[in-house]
């Protein structure tokens, strides 16, 4: 059995996205072997291409990118930026991975730059983003929704929407077309969570 490690220890990618961005990380920690890297949104294409093309990172695939909406985080204690992007990144030819965070700098509009320029695969990802959260992506090329129907109200994965929506779609058969009307289903009744005790029907 061969002793050679075949992934980049996380210590040692943290170390080298410290040294190559310097003062453009705002803080990088390293958790569960996983690296995140969390960035200024003034910062953050520029960033993002230096992570692409450093030969001593060399991210060559964006392999996830999606929004995040913070506002009820860590049970309503969290005080930062109510919204992120949070991208994990791929260096095939290191074997490395690395998660960068980027934070909206305004709640009301979300706006960060759009890193479809530098990796294709960003398009539908931050379609997505726009589409469920709100979040715009200042550049790119082609944003419009993707996931809900063009004249859909809202943003749906807010946490602040409601779980019915805001209206319901139907097929009018004498109007012979799709049409909105009001929501006419009652709120859901949500099940508090149950903390069963200790050894709860004989279980260990």
């Amino acid at each position: 059995m061969s002793d050679t490690t075949y992934t980049t220890p996380a210590e040692t990618i943290a170390a080298a996205v410290e040294q190559l961005l310097g003062e453009r990380a705002r803080s990088i920690t390293v958790a569960r072997g996983e690296v995140t890297l969390v960035v200024a949104a003034g910062d953050y294409l520029d960033v993002m291409q230096t992570l692409r093309d450093a030969p001593q990172t060399r991210f060559e695939q964006l392999v996830d990118l999606c929004g995040m909406d913070y506002s009820t985080y860590g049970d309503g204690r969290w005080e930062g930026a109510r919204f992120g992007v949070v991208v994990h990144l791929l260096s095939v030819s290191l074997n490395q991975r690395l998660r960068v965070r980027v934070f909206c700098p305004e709640d009301d509009f979300p706006v960060v730059a759009s890193v479809n320029g530098l990796w294709n695969s960003a398009s539908w990802y931050e379609r997505e983003a726009f589409d469920l959260y709100g979040i715009v992506f200042e550049g790119h090329n082609d944003l419009r929704r993707i996931l809900t129907d063009y004249g859909f109200i809202g943003h749906p994965f807010r946490k602040d929407f409601p779980l019915s929506g805001h209206v319901e779609m139907r097929y009018d058969a004498e109007r012979q077309r799709v049409v909105y009307e009001p929501v006419t289903i009652e709120p859901r009744e949500i099940t508090p969570r149950v903390i069963r005790e200790d050894n709860y029907g004989g279980l260990h």
